[in-house]
């Protein structure tokens, strides 16, 4: 079964940028879709990104496509979130999901990460000064 593992979780300032990193085991490429999700405190679970493996066509909720970025290494089959200009209410648990389907157009519109079949347990990010 794929299993996710994500990194690079930290407390930054405002305005800062980091990037968090997943790597897929038992399995590296068995899914159509890999993205990342979040969860602030209090509040449900909202999809960030997602990569379509085939043609690595990506996908981004509205409100963070400015900032956000998606990518993949196909060398180590790690996938990134590049976070720049990070601001307080993008605090939150980041989770690493992957689906056997292509989640990628719909990934900021599902509820609560409905439709993701594999999920990391996820990187914390503190934005905070």
């Amino acid at each position: 079964q794929l299993q996710l593992k994500e990194s690079g979780g930290a407390l930054v300032q405002p305005g800062e940028s980091l990037r968090l990193s997943c790597v897929p085991h038992n399995g590296t490429r068995d899914y159509i879709a890999i993205g990342w999700f979040r969860q602030a405190p209090g509040k449900d679970r909202e999809g960030v990104s997602c990569l379509k493996s085939s043609d690595e066509r990506t996908f981004y909720a509205d409100s963070l496509k400015d900032r956000f970025t998606i990518s993949r290494d196909d060398v180590d089959n790690t996938i990134y979130l590049q976070m720049n200009n990070l601001r307080p209410e993008d605090t939150g648990l980041y989770f690493c999901a992957a689906a056997m389907w292509n989640l990628g157009p719909y990934v900021a519109h599902l509820p609560g990460g409905y439709g993701v079949d594999y999920w990391g347990k996820g990187a914390l990010v503190i934005v905070s000064s």
